[in-house]
């Protein structure tokens, strides 16, 4: 399924992030970038297994030059916050 048709049922966008930075981290890694929103992103990537210390590097080196989207699907759709009504005082 392409993300064009994952779109179409009821994902909604919620970043594209380039990534600037791939470090190490304890059982994965940690990309950093920024945003076509131009905020700062931080995205934790852990492994559920062990890699040798040659294909960490080309992993690493592989996201280093990696976009990605987020995306997201709610249960529920979003609704916009009502601001609380203040009442007036019978005094």
């Amino acid at each position: 399924m392409t993300p064009a048709e994952e779109r179409d049922k009821g994902y909604v966008n919620v970043a594209e992030v380039e990534i600037d930075a791939v470090q190490p981290g304890r059982s994965g890694f940690v990309l950093t970038g920024r945003g076509r929103d131009r905020a700062d992103y931080r995205l934790e990537m852990e492994l559920e297994m062990p890699i040798d210390h040659q294909t960490r590097q080309v992993l690493g080196e592989l996201l280093a030059q990696s976009d990605w989207r987020v995306m997201r699907r709610a249960p529920e759709p979003l609704r916009p916050r009502r601001p609380k009504r203040t009442r007036k005082s019978l005094t």
